[in-house]
């Protein structure tokens, strides 16, 4: 974490994800029906449809339509069947960058990743080609003004595996997977709720990138996010404010 926040590209990138509330919407829709159908559709016995709900109920999706999406999973209701991909590859200047995908036509989200890496500068890889640089944790993010001392001892107390702190004084509470919802209610009880928990696949070591390399990678992730097919795209490069946020 030393000299930058891994905080402030991931909530860059929420915010511009937050813009798309159609699109966001159809992959919390997708999220949930899949989480429903692996592991059953009650969110107490199912962390990660706990975790698709909590997702959905953030960007204001009603319980009805929840509901409808869990019925789609457990087979109650009449649905499409989407299958589960993750596509690696490459971005401009070396980055790696890994997108999961869930989807109902395998030809035609393989042809929008492609076009997507192709058209700003990257390349697909062969399965395995990144995925090795990742690793899978759960995470909790506070804001820069929580009390640091505090999240420490509760993090400790609820079992988590580490506190990391950002160079704007935001904090990053990591847990293994499966321990994450344990240790998200721990703190949520101690009063701690989180700005965002999720569990994700974390790059183990940044590249930094600057100039029109940042440029092409930023949009290339973007164009990616941007895919209804594509729920979560995973790199290893940290970007600059100026390409985060060209006008500000």
């Amino acid at each position: 974490m030393a000299g930058h926040s891994k905080w402030a590209n991931i909530r860059a990138r929420k915010g511009v994800q937050d813009a798309r509330r159609g699109k966001l919407f159809t992959k919390c829709i997708r999220e949930i029906t899949i989480a429903a159908r692996s592991g059953g559709g009650d969110p107490v016995h199912n962390p990660r449809l706990r975790s698709a709900i909590d997702k959905a109920l953030d960007v204001n999706m009603t319980r009805d339509t929840i509901d409808r999406a869990i019925q789609r999973g457990t087979g109650e209701l009449e649905g499409a069947h989407y299958d589960e991909i993750r596509y690696e590859g490459y971005g401009p200047g070396g980055v790696a960058v890994m997108v999961d995908c869930q989807t109902d036509n395998h030809t035609r989200t393989v042809g929008d990743v492609r076009h997507a890496f192709t058209k700003h500068g990257g390349h697909l890889g062969t399965d395995g080609s990144v995925a090795y640089l990742f690793k899978r944790l759960g995470v909790l993010h506070y804001a820069p003004d929580t009390n640091e001392n505090k999240v420490i001892e509760a993090a400790l107390e609820a079992g988590a595996d580490d506190v990391l702190t950002g160079s704007d004084g935001s904090l990053e509470v990591l847990t293994a997977p499966e321990n994450f919802a344990a240790v998200l209610a721990a703190m949520n009880k101690t009063g701690l709720k989180p700005d965002h928990a999720e569990i994700t696949q974390r790059a183990m070591l940044d590249v930094t990138l600057t100039g029109h390399d940042a440029e092409q990678s930023w949009k290339l992730i973007m164009a990616l996010e941007d895919l209804e097919d594509v729920q979560h795209v995973y790199s290893n490069a940290h970007f600059p404010e100026e390409v985060m946020h060209p006008h500000a």
